[in-house]
């Protein structure tokens, strides 16, 4: 099982940008789906996570900015920013609660990280 992230780059102060991560793999089923970031020299923190049915929850820096969605068909999870601020800058990663097809338990996985740059 792995999980691939697309969608960073540079953008400009205001702009937009959708990220999206797709899982792959012998995948029986995904519970929650999320995206973090990571600032230089910061922790990683939750920027929005999101149940099977649909259910978000969002940290409270990006709520009116960002929505959070999924696709259970592909196995994909997508993140949208609008409005983006400089104190967006981060790597963003996806993180998925997977179970496997023919395992006991779930555990959960991460994606590897795609800057996201914004700059004028």
């Amino acid at each position: 099982v792995q999980l691939q992230a697309f969608g960073g780059g540079l953008v400009q102060p205001g702009g937009s940008l959708r990220l999206s991560c797709a899982a792959s793999g012998s995948i029986f089923r995904i519970n929650v789906m999320g995206w973090y970031r990571q600032a230089p020299g910061k922790q990683r923190e939750l920027v929005a996570d999101i149940g099977f049915g649909g259910n978000a929850n969002y940290a409270d820096s990006v709520k009116d900015r960002c929505t959070i969605s999924r696709d259970n068909t592909k196995n994909t999870v997508y993140l949208q920013m609008v409005s983006l601020k400089v104190e967006d800058m981060a790597v963003y990663y996806c993180k998925a609660w997977i179970y496997e097809r023919g395992g006991s338990s779930g555990m959960d996985y991460w994606g590897k990280g795609t800057l996201v740059t914004v700059s004028s």
